[in-house]
């Protein structure tokens, strides 16, 4: 199923990629607050790359 929104046909596929990343995001906030800084840079990576699968979905 495509849901076409400003020329863009989103699928359930990318909008998971999209709150994936959202939701990885907000563990790098966590782990920043924790002082954990390599492991948000390593979650920071895995948010970009949920981010950029879900832009390539597109």
């Amino acid at each position: 199923m495509t849901v076409e929104t400003g020329g863009l046909g989103f699928t359930y596929v990318n909008v998971l990629l999209f709150g994936l990343a959202v939701f990885l995001l907000m563990g790098v906030i966590s782990f920043i607050k924790q002082g954990l800084k390599i492991a948000a840079l390593i979650v920071l990576a895995l948010a970009a790359l949920a981010a950029a699968g879900g832009v390539m979905w597109l």
